[in-house]
């Protein structure tokens, strides 16, 4: 593990250093906003490896994670298009949840949509990629879809750049003093998300 730790650890400081560094980090919160791929750590990483464009990669960030977020919401009202009525009557399905209660649910969603896209885009609490792709199932109106998620994704990464940008030679510091533990930590945090998302 600790092998795997180090190698995730020198991958990143390639990466950051690469003349692909903006493009690697925009690709990975784009995927993020659609899979389960936890990208905060590496935000942090390269906000204080570079914390001169901590600012700039927050920006980045944040507009391909709400580009992603967009995709997500078109696969998610594809799939209800295609699919979502079988889905919801389902047999299977219905020992989860009825049709009925499946229709109440989402017009709750949709009464709330601006604290549910709010609460998934800031905070862990809810995986942003899932409340995306139930947006689109939802058919939730667009607009306060995409403004919540840039108030949301930008708040949670400019957070993290600014913080850095005060705090980050003591960070940068004290990552290269404790390199195995500050990864073993951050494995941590993943297996714990990914726990919750069960």
């Amino acid at each position: 593990m600790v092998t795997r730790i180090k190698s995730l650890y020198n991958w990143m400081q390639l990466s950051v250093h690469s003349p692909y560094a903006e493009h690697t980090l925009g690709f990975l919160f784009y995927l993020e906003a659609i899979f389960f791929l936890p990208t905060d750590p590496m935000l942090i990483f390269y906000c204080i490896q570079k914390q001169e464009k901590a600012l700039r990669y927050a920006a980045i960030a944040t507009v391909c994670s709400v580009l992603g977020g967009l995709t997500s919401y078109a696969i998610g009202a594809f799939l209800w298009d295609t699919l979502g009525e079988q889905i919801i009557h389902n047999p299977i399905i219905n020992y989860v949840i009825t049709p009925g209660k499946f229709y109440e649910l989402a017009e709750r969603y949709k009464q709330y949509e601006w604290w549910a896209i709010l609460t998934a885009g800031f905070t862990p609490i809810v995986p942003y990629k899932v409340t995306t792709l139930t947006a689109g199932f939802c058919k939730l109106s667009l607009l306060p879809f995409v403004v919540g998620s840039i108030l949301a994704r930008g708040a949670r990464f400019f957070f993290y750049a600014i913080t850095i940008h005060f705090f980050g030679a003591h960070l940068k510091n004290s990552i290269q003093r404790s390199l195995n533990l500050v990864m073993a930590l951050i494995v941590v945090i993943i297996i714990g998300a990914l726990l919750l998302l069960r």
